[in-house]
């Protein structure tokens, strides 16, 4: 659910909720990735998925600063 002030959703608290969330899977990606090569494993597969892995946090974090671009210009 989210948080409302008297009642009411608003923007801010959406987008800071928004924000918590994708910086959160940015987090969680790049250590699932890491955790993966730790693994010494010969197979190209789990190189590949760590790869992925990485690969997803990075879109997490430029979804994260597209969407810090777009709410500051909101602001203006």
């Amino acid at each position: 659910p989210l948080p409302t002030i008297g009642g009411v959703v608003t923007q801010g608290e959406v987008y800071t909720k928004l924000l918590f969330h994708l910086r959160e899977s940015q987090e969680l990606s790049a250590t699932m990735a890491h955790l993966i090569q730790m693994q010494d494993s010969p197979h190209d597969a789990d190189r590949l998925r760590a790869l992925g892995w990485l690969a997803m946090s990075e879109m997490f974090n430029k979804t994260t600063e597209q969407i810090t671009k777009l709410a500051t210009k909101g602001l203006q």
